[in-house]
């Protein structure tokens, strides 16, 4: 029984070393809840035949290297939205709502999409912020800590 406690002692730990430095973002998304998580640039020289070119606020580009860098990425993510049967912004939200410990691959899946996907198609970017996955996800992943654990300090 204590090699439970202590496995999954030790797994919340890596847990919240992987989570700590992003859950410092939740105000920003928060306030951002449901914007554009971009802007089209919008030049002198722009005629109406021009490719517009997205501008991202700083602040998610930096919530992206970190996120990215961090040990929460799953390069096999597809993997947790087929088995999941995942397919739409919907079905994600309900997937993160009902999420606890065991379902931490799943959480770390659907961020995975979004930070990782991001790279090459950085629409996913901003439908992150719009449809509020990364702070439903970060919120999450806090709720699941909080509750094994112990409350998290997030100055």
């Amino acid at each position: 029984m204590s090699q439970n406690t202590e496995y999954r002692q030790q797994q919340l730990d890596e847990y919240r070393q992987g989570v700590m430095p992003l859950l410092r973002y939740i105000p920003w998304f928060e306030n951002n809840a449901g914007q554009p998580g971009s802007t089209l640039y919008q030049g002198p020289e722009t005629t109406e035949h021009s490719i517009g070119i997205p501008v991202y606020d700083a602040t998610l580009l930096n919530f992206v290297r970190e996120a990215g860098k961090s040990s929460l990425m799953d390069r096999n993510y597809r993997y947790t939205y087929s088995r999941g049967g995942i397919r739409t912004h919907e079905d994600e939200r309900r997937a993160i709502a009902s999420a606890e410990l065991k379902d931490w691959d799943v959480l770390r899946g659907i961020l995975s999409k979004y930070v990782m996907g991001g790279m090459t198609k950085s629409t996913l970017w901003a439908q992150g912020v719009q449809e509020n996955i990364f702070l439903l996800v970060l919120k999450k992943m806090q709720e699941i800590i909080e509750f094994w654990d112990r409350p998290l300090d997030i100055r």
